[in-house]
């Protein structure tokens, strides 16, 4: 079974059409989303940890909990970045349902390591139906 995280990555970089640009801006969103909440989730929690503020460093766990959700994403984008690869991951899929169904899902991005958790508990049940 394909994980949630790699169908949906697969899913926003094609969309409706399968454009290049499409797959630009989506691989961008992806890797940026990453690298920016990283970069400003461990600003906020250093702030939040040197003025011993509770609020500060809550919303810089936060922020580092929505970078983990694109994790995932951004890795799933790095190896569908290819037509080829993308085209062959959804070549059996009805891509405008899947979209339907997948769209509830992105909002699973902005509640801190949601996302994360339901990639590493895809990885797990795939080790376990391939075996050891």
């Amino acid at each position: 079974m394909v994980s949630r995280a790699r169908r949906l990555a697969a899913l926003d970089l094609h969309g409706l059409h399968g454009t290049r640009r499409r797959r630009l801006i989506v691989f961008w969103e992806f890797v940026l989303g990453l690298v920016a909440a990283t970069a400003i989730g461990c600003w906020v929690l250093a702030s939040g940890i040197l003025q011993s503020s509770v609020g500060g460093i809550l919303v810089g766990l936060g922020l580092l909990g929505i970078a983990a959700n694109y994790l995932p994403l951004a890795a799933y984008a790095i190896v569908l970045r290819r037509p080829a690869a993308l085209q062959a991951e959804l070549a059996d899929v009805d891509v405008p349902g899947e979209l339907r169904r997948y769209g509830v899902l992105q909002f699973l991005l902005f509640i801190p390591a949601t996302f994360a958790i339901l990639s590493l508990m895809d990885l797990r049940r795939d080790r376990r139906s391939h075996g050891p």
